[in-house]
């Protein structure tokens, strides 16, 4: 009996022990991922291409509002270099953000509300470890749209994305 009460207590400060790790590596990881996603914004915000760059991963992918808008990095970077050298790139401000891990800590996923220059926007992206830094692999921007708006806006759009529908049914 005696045994069994010690190997009870162990078994329980082990498993604490182990809770509280994992719990401390999820919170680390989900503050550098903060810090990481505030920084990549703030760089945008100050058109410093090099900051805003080195934080995404060397097969980065971003997928703009537009729906011409599926940039892989070198792409993503030609189109954004004139405007980073113009010293204007884009403002957003993380409004609410959630992260989420896989098992093993190595890929996360998160969404957030931005305030932005088109007013509320999703984004949503992917990140990885390269290297031992958590690096922004896929980003999706995306215009939100109130439900009661969608009839309105659906008919704002309509002539220009049949003619992308047409062209990617062709295909």
């Amino acid at each position: 009996m005696r045994h069994f009460l010690y190997l009870t207590l162990l078994l329980t400060f082990f498993l604490t022990a182990c809770q509280e790790k994992t719990q401390s590596i999820v919170t680390n990881d989900k503050s550098s991922i903060d810090t990481l996603i505030d920084g990549w914004h703030k760089a945008a915000a100050d058109a410093n291409y090099t900051d805003y760059f080195k934080r995404m991963s060397s097969d980065a992918v971003f997928i703009g509002t537009d729906p011409t808008e599926n940039w892989q990095l070198e792409g993503f970077k030609a189109f954004c270099k004139p405007y980073f050298d113009k010293g204007k790139a884009w403002n957003f401000r993380s409004l609410d953000r959630h992260v989420y891990f896989s098992q093993d800590h190595s890929i996360a996923w998160f969404d957030e509300l931005l305030d932005t220059q088109m007013k509320i926007c999703r984004g949503s992206g992917v990140l990885k470890k390269e290297n031992g830094e958590w690096k922004i692999a896929h980003y999706v921007l995306s215009m939100t749209i109130p439900n009661a708006d969608t009839k309105e806006v659906t008919a704002l759009k309509a002539n220009e994305e049949n003619h992308i529908i047409d062209s990617l049914l062709k295909k």
